[in-house]
């Protein structure tokens, strides 16, 4: 045996507990992010309709999912390729490709996303289809407002993409999870108070954008510092332009599907039913992503580790950091959704009272974020695993689902039918992904560790249901429903740690503190 054949073995078996500790360390700072981000996305919402009610916070977060939609089009899943290509580059040539790979991905998004923007600022025509409601002047406004901010909002998402690709969430939960959030609170606030027109609202939601495409570009240039300076490759290692793009290209697709999930509910209420029930939607959705956020501080990741042990041949040790992830997402996520499904009515009341009426579509995309939950990151795995073909076809169905569920059933039902088609796309693409990489990928979710998570989070859900029973949907209900839940959970954190990997979890947390 060779001294290479001896030492082999000793980096592959360290190749796991580098890719736990590097997902837990960028654990940690997501769970910090995604609070922050449910927290002040909560009160800016809650804020935007007591300033204008739910007409008027349906107007405003029309544009916003309008806005949101075109760009995440128009990134064409560049930010998806500089997390896929960097890690690999990095880990076998040096990150020498990183400045080709930089303009490979920003300079198509500039170009795509100042062309999206010319019909919003020279027609008139969206804006009097998406806001029939409205004036046309008044509606032609907000929407060229949202115009002028596509352009260096989408740039800024790609660079965002960029440091993610350097194994450090810091950038992206700075800026687009705490800073952002908190600076549209800032700013909405004395707008609300002193001047709460549309516009100005829809100001104070898109100012931010400029701030966090700057920070965006001064990160990055402090990440590829810190690798210090490379030459141009010279050995073949460059990705050319049509792998990149022939990965990037379905990821493009699969992207304005998965951001239109998310809003084409918004949208299809304000244009078949009302603007209000467009608000009350909204503040739902805003419900349901709070609850996601964890899953997303995982993803966030997780994705540039599954990238990198899959570039050095480690698949055994990319599985078993699947299966990990997955335990930590069910353990902590699921809880939550079962609070929300419990009490449904009490978190609404916090945006108005016209807004508990949309209790019953709380529930269903609660019971479909479970399914979402269960499943972990299975979507990451397709993308990090180079399918990106794969990872569109199953987004383009479930996209059709919920388009077809949604036409047919928002007119009839309103914010539960929106509510349906959503969760019945959730559903769908959920399962088809996990099923895909079990079958073609040999990723497995289900050991020790995910049973006794499943389990604790069963459990706490029966004690909440339980409390629901016993008090009602009110805010002594909540509160019962809470303390009896943490202290179950709690108790059984402790009496499982091992089996479920926390132990992990604390050491690298105490070791940041230290």
């Amino acid at each position: 045996m060779t001294a290479a054949d001896t030492t082999a073995p000793t980096r592959a078996g360290a190749e796991a507990p580098r890719a736990v500790a590097a997902v837990a360390r960028g654990g940690w700072w997501g769970m910090a992010g995604s609070a922050a981000n449910a927290v002040f996305s909560f009160l800016l919402v809650g804020l935007f309709t007591r300033a204008v009610g739910a007409d008027g916070s349906g107007v405003v977060f029309t544009g916003v999912a309008l806005f949101t939609i075109l760009s995440n089009t128009c990134k064409l899943g560049a930010d998806a390729g500089l997390i896929r290509f960097v890690p690999r580059d990095l880990a076998l040539h040096d990150g020498r490709s990183v400045p080709d790979l930089l303009r490979m991905a920003v300079l198509p998004a500039a170009v795509v996303s100042t062309a999206a923007a010319a019909p919003l600022l020279l027609s008139s025509t969206a804006a009097r289809l998406l806001l029939p409601q409205l004036p046309p002047a008044d509606a032609v406004s907000l929407v060229r407002l949202f115009g002028v901010f596509l352009p260096v909002a989408t740039v800024g998402m790609v660079l965002l993409g960029a440091t993610r690709a350097y194994g450090t969430v810091v950038p992206f939960v700075a800026v687009e999870q705490i800073g952002k959030p908190v600076l549209r609170l800032l700013i909405a606030l004395p707008v609300a108070f002193l001047l709460p027109s549309l516009t100005a609202l829809a100001s104070a939601w898109l100012l931010p954008a400029l701030a966090g495409s700057v920070a965006a570009w001064f990160t990055l240039r402090r990440c590829r510092a810190g690798r210090g300076p490379t030459t141009p490759p010279a050995d073949g290692g460059s990705v050319s332009w049509r792998t990149f793009w022939g990965f990037a290209a379905p990821r493009a697709v699969s992207s304005v599907f998965d951001i239109s999930a998310v809003w084409v509910g918004v949208i299809l209420l304000s244009a078949m039913a009302t603007a209000g029930e467009a608000g009350v939607y909204t503040a739902i959705g805003r419900v349901v992503t709070a609850g996601t956020l964890l899953q997303l501080a995982v993803r966030l990741a997780v994705a540039p580790e599954v990238s990198r042990l899959l570039a050095l041949d480690e698949d055994t040790e990319a599985h078993a950091l699947h299966r990990v992830s997955t335990c930590w997402i069910v353990l902590f996520s699921w809880p939550l959704f079962a609070l929300l499904a419990a009490f449904p009515g009490t978190f609404l009341s916090a945006f108005g009272p016209e807004f508990v009426r949309g209790a019953p579509a709380l529930v269903v995309l609660c019971a479909a974020s479970m399914v979402n939950v269960a499943v972990g990151n299975a979507q990451t795995v397709l993308l990090m695993a180079g399918r990106s073909s794969w990872h569109l076809a199953v987004t383009a169905v479930a996209f059709t689902v919920q388009l077809t569920v949604g036409v047919l059933a928002v007119p009839a039902r309103g914010v539960l039918g929106a509510a349906v088609s959503w969760g019945a796309a959730i559903v769908v693409e959920n399962l088809a992904a996990a099923l895909l990489i079990r079958w073609r990928l040999g990723f497995t979710t289900v050991d020790r560790g995910y049973v006794t998570a499943l389990g604790i989070a069963l459990t706490v859900s029966v004690v909440l249901g339980a409390a629901r029973t016993r008090e009602g949907d009110t805010p002594s209900g909540l509160a019962v429903g809470m303390a009896l839940g943490m202290c179950v959970f709690a108790i059984s954190l402790w009496r499982y740690r091992t089996s479920l990997r926390v132990t992990e979890l604390a050491g690298v947390l105490r070791r940041r503190a230290a």
